[in-house]
């Protein structure tokens, strides 16, 4: 089997990230993947997990944790999702450090093209037989991948695995693993249509990846008194202790950084290089959950902490690719991030004017994201990702009265566009949608 020949075999299997209108609860189902982990022998009973769900932060709270317990001298696995250009993006491995590391923005150790193959063709007849077999309808393009994760990281030995849930929780196919550590980030309105048209219904969804588990901790960023209730309720009924930003675990920017007073510790001189006030909150989160594998005996020291997050890379997220004119990539596709971004926009750079590319998914809250960054922006290119869910271009110019409004069918003309009309000390801040955040991070 070739590469393309295992891409095409896993592209063949249902992708609910490329399909815009589909039933959450009977499309999703957990006792489908549980039946198929078991077949081969339960590949992610072996791993220790930290397990991360909530609307926004989730990755970067991901990549915060990973990069400090490499920092330690772990070997961590790191499974996040969606993927900004290349699908091996999301199943990487980090291995300790052996020099002072280089930063790059790059996905360091993601799985190399001939592991993936060999995977493939290894769970391909496990696969055929189960989907033959199966009560339930056939296997779909994210479990296979789970799948293909769980195996990877178990051969690979890893110490840890750091997972980032795909769509909610409850019924997520990394809620196949029972963590040392869940965290959850903060919790605000997405996909309405699948998980609820409340916080209180979004946070049940998100919170079930808290289980009854022996020993598990929970730690919760900064949350609506909605959302808190809905975490507090669901960690009371499986007795398991959680720890909250905000309350137990404390962060506060500083002239050089930030600081955080933690479960255990004073953190003070911290430093990242991810930009935006929003990144404190989800640097504390990572910092509490690593922290709280103190109390399973696993005690990750306080340099790791202060190296692991000035070392985080986390592309596609406030990213900066160019200057002159500066050209910023971040995939705010909800309420809260566009919010985010536009803060941090705000906070962290000088320019003339903002020219903002926008492309944005049509199950997403199209409305709210353009309100949140019309006046952000001096002049308006919308454009449209290659795929499926994106929203069509014209769509999205009623929410832009008496702006200059070019619209585009490709990234690749918007970012023509983009380049003909920006000025040396202008911003070019591409946003809306990680699949058109993927599509930009080469800007010729």
């Amino acid at each position: 089997m070739t590469f393309s020949q295992a891409l095409q075999y896993l592209e063949s299997f249902i992708n609910y990230e490329k399909i815009p209108a589909w039933s959450y609860k009977k499309s999703l189902k957990l006792g489908r993947f549980k039946d198929f982990l078991a077949s081969i022998n339960n590949p992610q009973n072996t791993l220790r997990c930290i397990h991360v769900a909530g609307t926004k932060g989730k990755g970067s709270t991901c990549a915060f944790i990973a990069y400090m317990l490499r920092q330690d001298g772990f070997k961590v696995g790191l499974y996040t999702s969606p993927h900004l250009k290349d699908f091996r993006e999301r199943i990487r491995i980090l291995k300790p450090l052996v020099a002072s590391p280089k930063l790059k923005n790059t996905f360091e150790g993601m799985i190399s093209r001939n592991v993936f193959v060999r995977l493939v063709d290894k769970l391909k007849p496990h696969i055929e037989q189960y989907n033959r077999k199966s009560k339930y309808e056939p296997l779909s393009f994210f479990e296979v991948y789970t799948a293909l994760a769980f195996v990877y990281f178990k051969e690979q030995k890893v110490d840890f695995a750091v997972l980032e849930t795909g769509l909610g929780g409850r019924l997520d196919a990394t809620n196949m693993v029972d963590p040392l550590v869940c965290v959850i980030t903060p919790i605000s309105y997405e996909h309405t249509d699948k998980l609820g048209n409340t916080l209180t219904q979004i946070a049940a969804e998100k919170t079930g990846i808290i289980k009854n588990i022996r020993g598990l901790v929970v730690i919760s960023a900064f949350q609506k008194k909605e959302a808190l209730k809905v975490i507090r309720a669901k960690c009371k009924m499986h007795g398991v202790r959680v720890y909250v930003v905000g309350q137990d675990i404390v962060y506060r920017q500083t002239r050089r950084g930030f600081m955080v007073k933690g479960l255990f510790g004073n953190y003070p001189d911290l430093k990242i290089r991810l930009l935006g006030k929003h990144q404190f909150i989800n640097a504390a989160a990572a910092i509490g959950a690593v922290e709280g594998l103190r109390l399973h005996n696993i005690n990750i020291g306080i340099d790791s902490i202060r190296g692991g997050l000035y070392n985080t890379v986390w592309p596609g997220r406030c990213e900066v690719i160019a200057r002159n004119p500066l050209i910023v990539l971040d995939g705010a596709q909800n309420i809260a991030s566009a919010q985010a971004i536009k803060k941090a926009i705000n906070d962290n750079f000088r320019y003339k004017k903002l020219i903002l590319i926008l492309g944005i998914s049509c199950d997403k809250d199209k409305k709210g994201i353009c309100q949140q960054l019309y006046g952000l922006a001096d002049k308006i290119i919308l454009t449209k990702a290659n795929n499926t869910r994106a929203t069509e271009s014209k769509e999205l110019t009623k929410y832009f009265p008496g702006k200059e409004v070019h619209i585009t069918n490709s990234v690749k003309d918007a970012k023509k566009i983009a380049r003909r009309i920006a000025k040396r000390e202008d911003l070019i801040l591409v946003c809306g949608s990680l699949f058109v955040v993927g599509e930009s991070r080469t800007f010729e």
